[in-house]
């Protein structure tokens, strides 16, 4: 009478007897030699230290002979074409906009013919006879600050002009002095500072301590980035070589940063590794079969008329792996944390035991996460896809044109390292963390709460 089972939370709290008591149905304490709280995993043992560290520490410093070798001394210079992103710009304030007649600025002094039923008629159409807008503007930045300009701005235009506006112009030297400017472009900063800001809040706020990390983990991201990758690139090197070096050393700051220096972490670590390489391989074998040369839009083009010497297609799979790197993440950190939280609940489950337990979490993940991934290449690509829609063109003929071939090939490989993910690191992590060899206080620990278990059923029994 009165023996009650050991619960869950009494194998937790203690039941008053202090952290880490079981309690029987006498209210007797015994020790438990594994927490259970949502707090540091547990530390694993010198000799599972030691293993780990073999494996990590020459990959670690091949990333850092890989950083050093490959570091590029800045993006290298060239002359400016003026065209797309690759021209100058200045900052400028709309400072005041009128209406006038279209047909009182065009240049040509003759009114369009044409059907005006089509896009080109009506536009025509408009322009001649519409109203447009005289906006003038003033440059804010440069050697030219205080000049001001004027631009039309037809009814049929995108993007209209508004007093008080803050916009990008772009500047030509070598042109006319009446044409050395035009806008091109909204001042968008403040907006998108703005956002930045309540994302960094939302994540400080949710994320407390972890969110201040991973914020700085991002900065660093950034850092390598836009001071190793892109310049490494630029300068020639093979653009593969440099993904894998890059995205490697933003995986191990990113992961330690976020999660500490633990054995939980490095063998998200060594998951993460296995699938980056699954989808190098997978990439480049596929872009290399699909004939995808990675030069599909206006972007592209210029950079390979800049820079020819750059690897185009090597390019588009350094983009491949970089974009799978943040999901990976997410995955093989959940995927390991899951496994040793089973681990810690019943540590005489075998290796067996719990990637049985952890790959049923872990199918979970993959049916959300492969998902998620194909919308957000899906959105990414709506207009190209509603131009084709446009064109009542078939499914494979849009999956075959190189454009959506691109972004197919992205999509799947990047997919299949992430399902791959799941098995991988789940078995990496019931390995480890099965084959720890305990000390002797926590085999006493260990032992005593299996016989504190026991001694509980017996009651029951009777």
């Amino acid at each position: 009478m009165g023996n009650g089972p050991i619960t869950v939370a009494d194998a937790r709290h203690g039941s008053g007897h202090g952290p880490g008591a079981v309690t029987d149905g006498h209210g007797h304490a015994h020790p438990h030699g594994h927490s259970h709280s949502h707090g540091p995993a547990t530390p694993v043992s010198r000799h599972l230290r030691k293993v780990i560290a073999a494996i990590l520490i020459p990959f670690t410093a091949a990333v850092v002979v890989g950083l050093v070798v490959l570091w590029p001394g800045g993006a290298p210079p060239h002359k400016r074409t003026g065209v797309g992103f690759d021209q100058q710009t200045q900052q400028a304030t709309v400072t005041r906009v009128v209406e006038v007649s279209c047909k009182s600025v065009n240049a040509s002094g003759e009114t369009p013919t044409g059907d005006t039923a089509t896009a080109e008629g009506n536009s025509a159409a408009q322009e001649a006879n519409g109203t447009c807008h005289k906006a003038t503007i003033r440059v804010d930045t440069g050697k030219d600050k205080g000049r001001t300009f004027t631009e039309i701005v037809q009814p049929d235009q995108a993007r209209q002009l508004h007093q008080g506006e803050q916009v990008v112009t772009a500047y030509e030297p070598s042109a006319p002095k009446d044409l050395q400017y035009s806008v091109t472009d909204v001042n968008r900063r403040f907006p998108m500072g703005l956002l930045a800001g309540i994302f960094a809040l939302a994540v400080v706020v949710v994320g407390r301590l972890r969110g201040v990390m991973a914020l700085v983990a991002l900065a660093v991201s950034f850092l390598v980035l836009n001071f190793f990758i892109l310049p490494a690139v630029l300068q020639g090197s093979n653009p593969l070589l440099v993904a894998v070096v890059g995205s490697s050393a933003i995986m191990l700051i990113a992961l330690y940063m976020c999660h500490g220096l633990s054995a939980r972490t490095s063998v998200a670590v060594l998951g993460t590794l296995v699938s980056l390489a699954l989808i190098g391989i997978l990439g480049s074998q596929f872009i290399d079969w699909a004939a995808l040369t990675g030069n599909t839009d206006d972007q592209t083009g210029l950079i390979h008329g800049l820079f020819p010497k750059i690897d185009m297609s090597g390019l588009l799979l350094a983009g491949v792996i970089i974009g799978s790197l943040g999901v990976l993440d997410d995955v093989t950190v959940t995927q390991t944390s899951a496994v040793w939280e089973l681990h810690d609940a019943n540590p005489s489950m075998g290796w067996r035991g719990l990637y049985r337990a952890g790959i049923r979490i872990g199918r979970d993940h993959i049916a959300s996460v492969v998902n998620t991934l194909v919308l957000a290449y899906a959105g990414a690509a709506l207009p190209l896809l509603l131009l084709f829609s446009i064109a009542q063109s078939g499914v494979s003929t849009v999956a075959n044109s190189e454009l959506v071939a691109e972004e197919i090939v992205r999509t799947l490989v990047g997919s299949i390292g992430l399902v791959a993910s799941v098995p991988v690191t789940t078995l990496l992590a019931a390995l480890v963390v099965s084959a720890d060899r305990p000390g002797p206080q926590a085999e006493t620990a260990t032992a005593g709460a299996a016989a504190a278990a026991r001694r509980g059923g017996r009651r029951r029994k009777r």
